[in-house]
């Protein structure tokens, strides 16, 4: 029997989802810790001991950074009105390390909420010290735009860096700065949940970050409050930085290569394609996770490595692959 037009159209939609699932249930059985499928029919206590305390927290974690920085980068590149702009590429995430350092050091036994608002404060400054040296530049390129970001977060990290050494914090901030999920165990993770309401606020706003991309003058004409946006966008993108930076650490360019991605794939329109963004940017992470698992298997390759190896070649042929 001739398959409908409706059925490539259906499949290609399920094989997300599928995809997502798939790796899910990797990324639950895949460890040193060898569970293997039959926990399923046969949970062990220590099986159900792993499952609870370390990987599905780990999941979680994995899902939600992946959610909320891919969404991050959806809403700079809005703001910025260009296809190449994420926190890894603005000095957001150099920002962020910054601020919890300097947290670490003026307040060493503050709480995690503590940290991750010094952090959310520098992360957002920066943000905003980017958008005001943009504005001054007359001629933007697609590609100025993330070289003069990668600039400024070299000048960050520099600082983050000197600050670390000058107190004999750089060691032990090279560790937890890379973006490593191993350490993800429960009750030491619960923080990245905040990316929940970050991910819904977008979807709810995201007609208006839509107009955002067509500038100031015409975003104005329509009735749409371009400051006070630019200021909840850049709100949102900071909180979910810092959350996931105290998490497990920076993870680079997800939010830059998943929008764009998803654009090739389903267009412009957010309202349509935000669930798409968030399900990929879990995608990826889960994917990037596994590959750093079985790589050097039963040892693990930290996230932010898998992730800047396999977005930076993507970064690249996007960047090749611009017309003339």
């Amino acid at each position: 029997m001739p398959l409908s037009p409706a059925t490539p159209s259906l499949a290609r939609r399920a094989a997300l989802p599928a995809a997502f699932a798939a790796l899910s249930l990797a990324s639950l059985l895949i460890g040193a810790k060898d569970i293997g499928i039959g926990w399923i029919f046969d949970p062990s206590p220590e099986a159900l001991l792993v499952l609870t305390a370390s990987r599905l927290p780990r999941l979680i974690a994995l899902v939600l950074t992946g959610m909320g920085l891919a969404i991050s980068g959806v809403i700079l590149q809005q703001i910025l009105r260009n296809r190449f702009a994420e926190p890894a590429t603005t000095g957001g995430m150099e920002a962020a390390k910054l601020g919890i350092l300097v947290a670490l050091t003026l307040f060493p036994a503050s709480a995690p909420l503590l940290r991750m608002g010094v952090a959310m404060l520098f992360c957002l400054a920066a943000n905003l010290i980017f958008v005001a040296i943009l504005q001054r530049i007359r001629f933007r390129d697609a590609v100025l735009v993330p070289v003069i970001g990668l600039m400024f977060g070299a000048v960050l990290g520099a600082l983050a860096e000197f600050y670390a050494f000058s107190r004999n914090m750089l060691q032990s901030m090279q560790g937890w700065m890379l973006g490593d999920f191993s350490r993800i165990v429960q009750g030491h993770y619960e923080m990245i949940y905040l990316v929940l309401p970050v991910v819904a606020l977008t979807y709810v706003f995201a007609r208006r970050f839509t107009v955002l991309a067509m500038g100031q003058d015409m975003a104005e004409s329509l009735g749409l409050g371009y400051r006070g946006m630019v200021a909840l966008g850049l709100t949102l993108v900071s909180a979910t930085v810092a959350a996931t930076v105290i998490t497990a650490g920076a993870v680079p360019f997800v939010g830059l290569v998943v929008p764009n991605l998803v654009t090739l794939w389903r267009g412009d329109n957010l309202q349509q394609t935000l669930p798409t963004v968030a399900l990929s940017g879990g995608c990826l992470l889960l994917f990037c996770d596994i590959l750093g698992r079985i790589v050097i298997y039963p040892y693990e390759v930290p996230l932010g490595l898998t992730v800047g190896a396999v977005g930076g070649a993507i970064f690249l042929l996007l960047i090749l692959r611009r017309p003339a």
